[in-house]
């Protein structure tokens, strides 16, 4: 290098460094901060016994953002109609039940739209039907007006125990909360008579934006029916004049169009590639798990299993080491929509378990309901994430308990156990508990727990129920 050459790029950067302060220079390079591997929890994870009933569940959740009005989802014949391939053409009859979840982001030229979305409802045959409605709710995520029920995503604390004031976080924990509780919103008629022939307009729900930053709204919309003969089904959207919702024959005429667009297409069943499970629109088959969690051959489960873990909505490539997919198989569904009904929503979980102490030493563990790391092949455990971070939420809903640890006694012994009590959680990715109580088992005593759930909206797959030793080190009791 000559002289002149140094002189014109070195000698610059020198004197720039000689002229730094001295603790500038002494800084270390920064570096990437470490993320610490997650932990795992050596323990038994076992598949749920039981399975889903038979009872059918009209899945309607693609798309899940709205972008044009059309039919969202219909179980009426497709022979005569305008676009027969809208139409999945499945008889409902009896028991059934619909889950419907979709969002609506505005339209860029109006600051004050509102999309409505109805169900329709027809007899298949020459009789008229009549249609109950055993439960059902509806919620937005936000209201625009006095009266709509809605539940905005508050941050909320971990566990919260549901009292007189109802705690819930989003339209999907709202209504899987009222559900549990056997309630009927006052937007939903008890029950509807269905006249043979054209279809009947069983609800029309707006799903507004005004007023709103950004312009975004949700609505989540389940309902427990039974019928008294056969009948078809539809959900469609559409958009009306101003605030006023479209006419009657207006619903009945798009029932003859086209199906509203569909969102991101599954990875076929049985890829190796990356999976994207897609959204569901169709009819699955199985609406609730009931079961009872025992030993091989027992009519009871022994403390002695603890601690373990069982499966809730655990799905393809993530059933946690237990080799157990519990996705519902649909019995209809639209091309390019997802295959099965990844995640359950809707499917409510009804757990006994009937423990027992079998040894000669008192006996104490705690219950919870968890988010492990999702993951597909076994580990001789769970794995959870050993610091708390930002991550995003994975269950938002209530769990309802009975027969946990009441009150107790005036000696400090462990009193009667409690009856039935409903906790809100809030849940993060790769978060273990925290505790939804205590059962203390003397020797020789036995205790029934009752566990109840109805998994989400709002939820992301999987999760565990876990029965763990006190010195598993759970996150602290509710709050109240």
């Amino acid at each position: 290098m000559s002289q002149l050459t140094w002189r014109r790029t070195c000698l610059p950067l020198l004197l720039t460094a000689l002229a730094a302060p001295t603790s500038a220079l002494a800084q270390p390079a920064p570096t990437k901060p470490v993320t610490p591997a997650p932990a795992l929890r050596p323990q038994t994870v076992a598949p749920l016994s039981g399975g889903l009933d038979r009872v059918l569940l009209v899945n309607d959740n693609n798309p899940e953002l709205i972008r044009e009005p059309g039919i969202l989802l219909s179980t009426f014949p497709g022979k005569g109609r305008g676009v027969p391939a809208a139409h999945l053409d499945v008889a409902l009859s009896g028991r059934f039940d619909l889950f419907s979840h979709h969002v609506y982001a505005g339209k860029s030229e109006s600051l004050d739209s509102t999309l409505w979305l109805a169900v329709l409802a027809a007899p298949r045959g020459p009789e008229p039907v009549v249609l109950k409605l055993l439960s059902g709710s509806t919620a937005l995520s936000q209201a625009v007006e006095p009266g709509q029920a809605s539940a905005p995503f508050l941050p909320l604390p971990a566990l919260m125990v549901q009292g007189s004031t109802p705690v819930w976080a989003g339209p999907g924990s709202r209504v899987a909360t009222e559900l549990l509780g056997r309630q009927r919103s006052p937007e939903l008629p008890a029950s509807w008579t269905l006249p043979p022939g054209a279809p009947s307009t069983l609800v029309v729900l707006p799903l507004p934006v005004r007023g709103l930053d950004p312009l975004l709204n949700g609505r989540n919309l389940q309902l427990r029916l039974e019928s008294s003969g056969p009948v078809s089904l539809a959900t469609l959207a559409a958009f009306g004049r101003g605030n006023e919702p479209p006419s009657a024959s207006s619903w009945a005429a798009l029932l003859e169009g086209g199906l509203s667009p569909r969102e991101h297409a599954p990875t076929p069943r049985g890829s190796k590639a990356g999976m994207i499970y897609s959204r569901v629109s169709g009819v699955q088959v199985g609406s609730t798990w009931r079961t009872r969690l025992t030993d091989p051959g027992q009519r009871w489960l022994s403390v002695r299993r603890a601690p373990i873990s069982w499966p809730i909505a655990s799905l393809e490539r993530g059933t946690l080491g237990s080799g157990q997919v519990q996705t519902a198989e649909l019995q209809a569904f639209y091309p390019g929509t997802a295959w099965a009904a990844h995640g359950n929503y809707g499917v409510e979980y009804d757990l006994s378990i009937p423990l027992r102490n079998d040894t000669s030493e008192p006996v104490a563990l705690q219950l919870a309901l968890e988010s492990p790391i999702k993951g597909d092949s076994a580990a001789g455990g769970l794995r959870f994430h050993s610091t708390p971070t930002s991550r995003p939420v994975m269950f938002r809903g209530t769990v309802e308990v009975t027969g946990l640890d009441g009150a107790p006694s005036p000696s400090g012994a462990p009193g009667r156990p409690a009856g039935r009590r409903s906790f809100h959680l809030v849940q993060r990715a790769g978060e273990p508990g925290p505790a939804l109580g205590t059962v203390s088992l003397a020797p020789g005593a036995s205790r029934q727990l009752q566990v109840r759930l109805i998994y989400p909206a709002d939820a992301t797959p999987p999760q565990v129920l876990s029965l763990l030793p006190i010195s598993e080190g759970l996150a602290p009791q509710a709050q109240k």
